[in-house]
């Protein structure tokens, strides 16, 4: 189960660099998880203000 950011998300980028494997981009109106590369590890939804990052 891979990770996905929710509508909450207000763009601050503190989960992108957190990613360990980099899957994690800014898209047109908030940050975006590429699910086929998430390794399922929770270190975006650790790190994020607003809780947006969750297991799908």
């Amino acid at each position: 189960m891979a990770y996905k950011i929710q509508d909450t998300c207000i763009s601050c980028g503190a989960c992108e660099s957190e990613c360990p494997v980099s899957c994690i981009s800014q898209g047109e109106d908030k940050y975006v998880i590429n699910p086929d590369e998430c390794i399922d590890c929770g270190s975006c939804a650790n790190v994020c203000p607003v809780d947006a990052p969750v297991q799908e």
